[in-house]
């Protein structure tokens, strides 16, 4: 069955390819996505995978290092969805403070 990892501590040359490359060893990978700033289009050093064998990667790949960077790999956790946040108002939910 196939699973969503989260991959963090990536360093920010890392291309989907070579993060793709370096998963494939461990398991078929499905999908590759890294995360950018969406304003200046810069990489923010973790992404999402999913793909087959996902426990065997997490094991093998948690931890180690890939170009330089230990890697930190766990299954990925359902997005939250968050009303407002940490805007320059602090979020709060539509919640006004004076």
């Amino acid at each position: 069955m196939a699973k969503k990892l989260y991959v963090g501590n990536l360093p920010f040359s890392s291309t989907e390819d070579s993060v793709r490359e370096h998963f494939a060893q461990h398991g078929e990978v499905l999908s590759v996505k890294l995360i950018s700033d969406p304003q200046t289009g810069r990489p923010r050093g973790f992404g999402f995978i999913e793909m087959e064998n996902a426990d065997a990667a997490i094991a093998e790949l948690n931890d180690k290092e890939f170009e330089g960077r230990p890697l930190k790999v766990n299954e990925a956790r359902p997005r939250e969805n968050n009303r407002g946040g940490g805007g320059r108002f602090g979020g709060g939910g539509g919640r006004r403070r004076f």
